[in-house]
C-alpha cells in the first residue's frame, strides 16, 4: 500500500509539474505573439521628396523626419529631382513595400494624382505638403498661404515702386516656379492681383520650373532687352539664389539705398536669403514656416491612426508661432492647412522664429 500511494503522489507531481510546464509554454507563446503583433504596429511612413536640391524642401523633409522619429515611427525618403515620372515611379515602389502612410511633396499637382489614386486603391492615407494634386483624395494637405504670400510680395514691391517714383509705376520681372503646381499658382496670382490694382506697373512674367540657373539665364536676357528693369520678384527663393550671383556677374547688383538698386523680393525665407537681406542685397522675402509644415502634416496623421476625424474647418492654433492661426477649409482633394507666411527684411531678418534662423548650418 505504501508503495502504492507514493507512486499516486509521483503521478501527481509529475501531472502538476506538466501543468505548471504547460502554463510556461502558453504564456511565453503569448509573449512571443504580443511581440509580434507590437512589431507590426510600427507605423511607417513613405515620404517622396521633389526635389532635395532645394534646401526649402530639406527643411520640409527634416520637420517630417523629426516628427516621426519623436513618435517612433521608420521614415523612407526619395528624392525625385523635380522628375515627375520618376516620383510616380518612386512613390509606387514605396506603395509596393507596404507603408502605412504616404506623405509627399507633388513635383507636379495633376500628374501625381495618379500615384494618390492608387494610394486610395490600396487604402493607403495620403498626406500632401506645400501643394496638393488636383485630383484623388487626401488625408490632408498641409501648406503655406502661396496666394498670401504671393500677395504681400506684390504689396512690398509696390511700396517700393512708390519710395522710388513717388507714385506705383516701373517694370518688374516675375520668375515664376513650376506653372504645373497649384504653389507657382497661387504665389502667381496673389501676386498679379495686387499687380492688375497699378495700370502703371508692367510685369514680364517667365516660368523657371523652380531651377536656379534658368532663373538666372532669363533674367540676364530681360536685363539685355530692358535694362531699365526696376524690381524681380521670384516665386521661390531656390530661384533667387541663382538670381543674385547673376546679377553680381553682370555688375547690376547694386545694394539696398544704391543709386541703380534693382529691388528683390521673394517667396520661402531660405537661410541664404536671410543672409542676402543683411548683406542689403535683396530687399524681403516672404518666409513661409517650412520645418512646420512636416511637424503639423505628422501630428494630424497620428490622430488619424488614433481613430480621430480630421478637421474640415476652424483654425489650427499653436501660441508664439508665426503662422498661427492658420486656416482649414475643405477642396476638392480633403481637407487643407493654410500656413500664415511672414514678410521679412532688414527690421525683422533676425528673428529667432524664423525657420532659416533655426534651421542647422
Amino acid at each position: 500500500m505504501r508503495t502504492n500511494n507514493l507512486h499516486l503522489r509521483e503521478v501527481k507531481m509529475r501531472r502538476g509539474r506538466l501543468f505548471l510546464i504547460g502554463i510556461l509554454i502558453l504564456t511565453t507563446i503569448l509573449m512571443v505573439s504580443s511581440l509580434g503583433v507590437c512589431a507590426k504596429k510600427t507605423i511607417r511612413i513613405g515620404y517622396a521628396a521633389p526635389s532635395l536640391m532645394d534646401e526649402g524642401q530639406v527643411a520640409i523633409r527634416e520637420g517630417a523626419y523629426v516628427t516621426a522619429k519623436k513618435f517612433g515611427w521608420a521614415f523612407t525618403t526619395t528624392d525625385a529631382e523635380r522628375d515627375a515620372s520618376k516620383q510616380i515611379n518612386q512613390i509606387e515602389s514605396l506603395l509596393a513595400r507596404g507603408i502605412d502612410a504616404l506623405v509627399f511633396v507633388p513635383v507636379d499637382s495633376a500628374a501625381l494624382t495618379v500615384s494618390v489614386e492608387k494610394a486610395n486603391k490600396l487604402g493607403i492615407p495620403v498626406i500632401t505638403i506645400d501643394r496638393k494634386t488636383t485630383g484623388g483624395k487626401l488625408l490632408l494637405t498641409v501648406q503655406s498661404d502661396n496666394y498670401l504670400a504671393g500677395k504681400q510680395a506684390g504689396e512690398y514691391m509696390v511700396k517700393l515702386l512708390k519710395r522710388k517714383y513717388g507714385e506705383p509705376k516701373g517694370l518688374v520681372l516675375e520668375l515664376q516656379g513650376a506653372l504645373g503646381t497649384n504653389v507657382a499658382q497661387l504665389r502667381g496670382k496673389g501676386f498679379n492681383d495686387v499687380m492688375a490694382k497699378y495700370p502703371n506697373i508692367k510685369v514680364i512674367s517667365k516660368p523657371t520650373n523652380w531651377y536656379p540657373d534658368k532663373g538666372a539665364a532669363i533674367t540676364e536676357d530681360i536685363l539685355t532687352a530692358h535694362p531699365e528693369l526696376d524690381g524681380i520678384y521670384w516665386h521661390s527663393d531656390c530661384i533667387g539664389a541663382g538670381v543674385v550671383p547673376a546679377l553680381e556677374r553682370l555688375g547690376k547688383l547694386k545694394l539696398i539705398g544704391e543709386p541703380g538698386h534693382i529691388f528683390l523680393v521673394g517667396i520661402d525665407g531660405t537661410r541664404v536669403m536671410l543672409g542676402y537681406i543683411r548683406e542689403k542685397k535683396v530687399d524681403a522675402t516672404m518666409s513661409q514656416p517650412l520645418l512646420d509644415h512636416g511637424k503639423v502634416a505628422l501630428e494630424f496623421l497620428r490622430a488619424h491612426f488614433q481613430g480621430e476625424a480630421i478637421p474640415t474647418s476652424g483654425l489650427v492654433i499653436e501660441p508664439g508661432a508665426l503662422w498661427s492661426p492658420a486656416h482649414i477649409q475643405m477642396v476638392n482633394t480633403g481637407p487643407l492647412i493654410n500656413l500664415a507666411t511672414t514678410p521679412v527684411d532688414l527690421t525683422n531678418v533676425d528673428d529667432p522664429r524664423l525657420w532659416g534662423n533655426m534651421k542647422k548650418k
